[in-house]
């Protein structure tokens, strides 16, 4: 099975400079041209039979591009949202860091200002990716579309990684992680590729 992992075009918080997180904000033109230009790529390279996607705008319409290309339906999950940050989601990081200034040494099963904790977010990571290798077959080649902040989460549930860790993925727009699944493990065979809208 292949798992085509891959984050959502630019978006208008990227523009208005802002927290995103649940914030939900659509694509801007340029995000759908990104999106396009994914799309495009992927039907021309994989065979993709399923799609998967936050139901978060900008998730939500990059993933119907790849849906216009295939004729394919697609399959929303909650779980596949961005990280739940509370109310700092649409303000402004000057007006964020002066009403809700960064907690240090929170634990990670407790959270502040209506977030999710480092625990909830990891277990929602745990529970979507449960589940869509669960309903996939051998064959599948499936586009999941998410945020930054859930593919990192699908990258450590996927490579055991503790809940607090230092490691990072890139992820740019409409970038795509490329994963093979068999049943001796994952094999991550490609990160962060956005060949596809260099030029846009």
């Amino acid at each position: 099975m292949k798992l085509l992992i891959i984050r959502h075009g630019e978006s208008e918080a990227d523009i208005l400079k802002v927290h995103e997180g649940r914030a939900d904000f659509e694509l801007t033109p340029r995000g759908h041209k990104q999106a396009e230009a994914m799309a495009e790529y992927v039907a021309s390279n994989y065979r993709v039979n399923k799609i998967y996607c936050s139901t978060l705008k900008r998730a939500a319409q990059s993933a119907r591009h790849i849906a216009e290309k295939t004729g394919l339906p697609i399959i929303f999950d909650e779980n596949l949202m961005e990280f739940n940050n509370g109310l700092l989601a649409g303000l402004s990081y000057e007006e964020a860091n002066e009403k809700y200034p960064p907690v240090k040494d929170l634990p990670i099963d407790q959270a502040v200002y209506g977030q999710e904790s480092k625990v909830e977010f990891r277990k929602r990571a745990d529970e979507v990716l449960q589940r869509i290798l669960s309903e996939a077959s051998e064959n599948d080649q499936i586009a999941v579309v998410s945020h930054g902040g859930m593919i990192n989460q699908l990258y450590r549930s996927a490579l055991k990684l503790p809940v607090v860790t230092d490691v990072y993925f890139a992820c740019g727009d409409t970038c795509i992680h490329e994963w093979n699944v068999t049943d001796n493990g994952i094999r991550v065979v490609r990160t962060n590729m956005t060949e596809h809208c260099k030029n846009i």
